[in-house]
């Protein structure tokens, strides 16, 4: 029997329940925000942080930087006191909250207090400097950071070179030449199970909602379309404490970023290098395989257990490109392994 929202009221608090985990709570609400919107909900014009040159410095870059373009970076980083000790993709940031918490608990670790982002588009290059805020979501909204545009690379990085030099002395003297570069962080903090959470078949779910109406109707449409099983819409914004309060116990998590991304942030094989990687997906009640280039971004769900942190990816690599295609992968495929009505 399907449960709406309200008859969920009737049941014990203590009993479990799955949760859609939505992105940065600082945001508006939708499932993952982009690397552009990251960054544009930041106070473009506040100035550089006040210990830049003397303070550790994480960069995010876009991945189509050549390998020239990002030993230019480092070079005038170097120049003008920047101690770039890491780089990473930017996607690989923005994929989703669990990701971004684990990026947040790295740079902790790694005494990081300022992060520089290099966005590469059609028009030109952006190179924006903000403080890391010590948190999970990395940076706040409104905060302060400098920014800088143009059409050349070099002419970004020498407006921040002059900039910065006419603002603050420079004190990071035995800066790397060369950043560390290609390093993953994991987002699992549990054990990593390729397989579904056999308690959904007895423990309701509680799907919140993203306070976006039309993407709120549609997601409870596919829940009562594709979901047999105990379900509850929730409220937005939720942390996993107060889920835990509520006598929730699972929460179903979502990345977005490019697909062979994904797979490796999620503890995926990838000594392979592969141009295409392949999807299993329901369009229909049989699954079908769909090849989408590694590059291409998608969405993929999983599910997660709030107190053990061990996540059940699903027996199969069920990415999609829409939101909606991926959560039916996810939902159909656990319908058909589990054997649901």
């Amino acid at each position: 029997m399907m449960l709406s929202g309200r008859m969920f009221s009737k049941f014990h608090v203590g009993q479990v329940c799955f949760v859609l985990l939505l992105s940065c709570a600082n945001l508006q609400a939708q499932f993952v925000i982009d690397t552009k919107q990251w960054i544009e909900q930041m106070d473009m014009k506040g100035g550089f942080p006040d210990k830049l040159l003397s303070t550790r410095t994480a960069v995010f870059y876009d991945y189509t930087l050549t390998e020239k373009e990002l030993k230019d970076s480092q070079e005038y980083f170097q120049r003008t006191g920047i101690d770039g000790v890491v780089y990473f993709e930017a996607d690989m940031l923005t994929a989703g909250k669990d990701v971004a918490r684990a990026f947040g608990d790295y740079l902790n670790k790694r005494e990081i207090t300022n992060i520089a982002f290099i966005e590469k588009s059609e028009s030109g290059y952006r190179i924006s400097i903000t403080a890391f805020n010590g948190k999970e979501s990395v940076i706040d909204n409104s905060q302060k950071a400098w920014s800088s545009s143009n059409s050349i690379l070099t002419e970004v990085l020498k407006d921040m070179y002059r900039t910065v030099s006419s603002q603050q002395r420079k004190l990071n003297l035995l800066i790397n030449g060369q950043a560390e570069t290609s390093l993953i962080v994991n987002p699992i903090l549990g054990k990593r199970n390729e397989f579904f959470a056999i308690d959904a078949k007895v423990d309701p779910l509680a799907v919140p909602k993203t306070g976006n109406e039309m993407v709120d109707k549609e997601l409870e449409e596919i829940f009562n379309a594709n979901y047999s099983l105990k379900f509850k819409l929730t409220d937005p914004g939720m942390s996993e404490k107060e889920m835990r309060k509520q006598g929730l116990l699972y929460v179903l998590c979502v990345v977005k970023t490019r697909d062979g991304v994904a797979k490796e942030l999620l503890g995926y094989d990838m000594s392979k290098s592969e141009s295409a990687l392949v999807s299993v997906t329901y369009p229909a009640a049989q699954q079908q395989l769909k090849n989408i280039s590694s590059n291409t971004p998608i969405y993929k769900f999983y599910f997660k257990h709030i107190d053990s942190q061990n996540v059940f990816l699903g027996t199969k690599w069920d990415a999609d490109l829409t939101w909606q295609e991926a959560l039916l992968n996810q939902l159909r495929g656990m319908k058909s392994e589990l054997r649901l009505n």
